[in-house]
């Protein structure tokens, strides 16, 4: 599958790739590098990016919806009113990550680390926390997570 001129496939090198309102639904992207890739207002709903390279992604406003992210490394990466609707988080690296009032509605985040991410107006309600490292989150009500 080519869009915009980028094969989108697993293991697929799409650093700093233009992306911007792209139809990737159920897309296979298991390990690609994204690094850098402007996603802003994407649609990956149900798409794989298990171990995944998203650092430094621009996503705001893209939907995520029941996508597989385990394992997948988001560090700094701009979510802003993404949404990660019943999404698989697990063992993710969110490091840094600006998720100010993403909808986080039902995610899984079990071991995952979201140390020092912004959370501020984010919905966490009936998302799975377990084992999940938070040491400076700025949480939905504005307070630093210890």
């Amino acid at each position: 599958m080519e869009v915009n001129g980028y094969k989108i496939e697993p293991n697929a090198e799409l650093a700093n790739a233009e992306l911007t309102g792209a139809y990737l639904s159920l897309v296979n992207l298991t390990k690609a590098n994204l690094k850098g890739a402007n996603l802003t207002g994407a649609d990956l709903t149900a798409a794989n990016l298990t171990g995944a390279t998203l650092q430094e992604i621009q996503s705001s406003g893209a939907n995520f919806t029941g996508s597989r992210l385990s394992d997948a490394n988001l560090a700094n990466a701009n979510l802003t009113k993404a949404t990660f609707y019943s999404a698989n988080l697990t063992g993710a690296n969110l490091t840094g990550a600006n998720m100010d009032g993403a909808n986080l509605f039902y995610a899984n985040f079990t071991d995952a680390n979201l140390t020092s991410v912004n959370l501020i107006g984010a919905d966490l309600r009936f998302a799975n926390l377990t084992n999940t490292n938070l040491a400076g989150a700025t949480m939905p009500d504005g307070t630093i997570h210890d």
